[in-house]
């Protein structure tokens, strides 16, 4: 396995050729969260029942169905370390309150860099009331599920509600256009690719302040924390005989 290396010397990805009954796979998979989308977190945590072929297949881009291909299972070992450090990266950034200055969007052919306003208010009133009713329904359906007592302790909003309340956020900034709903709404895949260590914390600080909620004890992060450990480097280590902490 061979790292790539990015601009100025910085390994961004690990990249290794597999052998398939139909010749040979390269697969490239990122080793610093810097180079995980929002995209694929939200895949992650929406596919149930996540194996080690989904995460390896979210995390490189290479389908399900082209690893399946691969001759030896055994091959697959190496990528369990990547995996690893992913889930202790994240740990350090959703432990962070720092919300990045700026963030580059491609819109359509072209690259917008737009300044992360220092009070994220959300404008026109359009997008802030869609962003208000995101958050308002995500806390709805938690305590629907789980009681209002202590609610805020224990809350943890999706990462697809997260999507939708920066696609409010950044619309009119980044597309210079009038407030529409649904193009509002369909600004999510453009959100989509950003990086997750710009995304959340951005959304991290909607949901703690946005609109008025206390600071939750525990929640969100830790619990993707929890699935990046369990729900990727368990399941890929335990089906590869890996042991790991």
């Amino acid at each position: 396995m061979l790292p790539l290396q990015g601009a100025g010397g910085q390994t961004i990805m690990i990249q290794k050729t597999l052998k398939t009954n139909q010749g040979r796979l390269l697969i490239s998979m990122p080793q610093q969260l810097s180079e995980v989308t929002l995209g694929q977190m939200m895949q992650l945590q929406d596919t149930p029942d996540l194996k080690d072929l989904d995460a390896i297949s979210i995390l490189s881009g290479v389908p399900a169905t082209e690893l399946q291909n691969v001759s030896n299972a055994n091959d697959f070992m190496d990528f369990a370390d990547a995996v690893l450090n992913l889930s202790h990266q994240i740990k350090y950034l959703y432990s962070s309150d720092a919300v990045p200055k700026t963030v580059m969007l491609t819109v359509g052919e072209k690259q917008v860099t737009l300044d992360v306003l220092k009070n994220l208010s959300v404008e026109p009133a359009g997008a802030f009331m869609a962003a208000r009713d995101v958050i308002a329904d995500e806390i709805a359906a938690h305590i629907k599920k789980y009681g209002e007592e202590n609610w805020q302790d224990y809350f943890n909003p999706s990462l697809t509600a997260c999507c939708k309340v920066l696609a409010y956020y950044f619309y009119c900034r980044a597309t210079g256009n009038s407030y529409d709903e649904y193009a509002a709404a369909n600004f999510t895949d453009v959100i989509k690719k950003l990086w997750v260590t710009e995304a959340l914390p951005i959304a991290k600080h909607f949901f703690m302040s946005f609109p008025n909620l206390s600071k939750p004890k525990t929640g969100f992060w830790h619990q993707l924390l929890h699935l990046l450990k369990k729900g990727l480097a368990y399941t890929l280590s335990k089906s590869l005989g890996i042991s790991t902490p």
